[in-house]
């Protein structure tokens, strides 16, 4: 059987590519599959339990098994629009629209984050700021992640916007409205989507500065 493996982020940089196909036997799984870009790639081996595996763009385990056309994403640690007010832009954000998003009569408190590039991150002088993503799960888990939490803390509602491509100092990265009832439920809430969104949506981060250039969490 076939599938088709997708690179981003530093994977893309060093393999120079975006993607390509692999042939596996009938029944292969995710850890067959590594395996077998492993023995092709040395970056791949280099870096195996550092980053995850998504098929069909969910995230699976080692064990899970392959069907023939299958997509295989492989998604380095991360340091669009429906009804759902949740959108990966490569144009500057909004936080007026996350606001218009989750405001009603029945919200008491709104919280809101803002994230933006600075020039000083961990010891150095940024420049500037590369943001690469798997752009449809991007979209997709952000999502998943206003469900999740909407239903942990009833009566809240979320709204969030990221930025792809260059940003320089001062830009806006991320921006972030909860609404609630009451003001603890938008506090937790807007907590809570961000930390989850560092550690679960595929968008990775590219730091310039004056020591050179950077994959945020994997280093050159």
């Amino acid at each position: 059987m076939r599938v088709r493996v997708l690179y981003f982020a530093v994977f893309r940089e060093q393999l120079r590519t975006s993607e390509e196909p692999l042939t596996l036997a009938a029944g292969a799984t995710v850890a067959d599959a590594l395996a077998a870009l492993a023995a092709q790639h040395p970056v791949i081996a280099t870096l195996r339990g550092r980053f995850r595996v998504a098929v069909n763009q969910d995230f699976v385990g080692d064990e899970h098994h392959l069907a023939d056309g299958d997509e295989v994403a492989l998604i380095p640690p991360v340091a669009g629009g429906t009804d759902r007010h949740a959108r990966l832009l490569a144009e500057p954000l909004s936080l007026d629209r996350c606001l218009a998003a989750v405001s009603g009569p029945g919200m008491g408190g709104v919280v809101t984050f803002t994230g933006m590039v600075r020039r000083h991150s961990r010891g150095t002088t940024v420049e500037r700021l590369d943001y690469e993503a798997y752009g449809d799960m991007a979209v997709r888990e952000m999502i998943r992640l206003c469900d999740e939490i909407e239903a942990e803390l009833p009566g809240v509602r979320l709204a969030v916007e990221h930025r792809t491509g260059t940003l320089g100092i001062g830009d806006l990265a991320v921006v972030i409205a909860a609404a609630a009832p009451h003001r603890a439920e938008a506090f937790t809430a807007c907590r809570a989507m961000i930390d989850r969104l560092k550690d679960r949506v595929p968008i990775w981060k590219k730091e310039f500065g004056e020591d050179g250039a950077e994959w945020v969490g994997l280093g050159p």
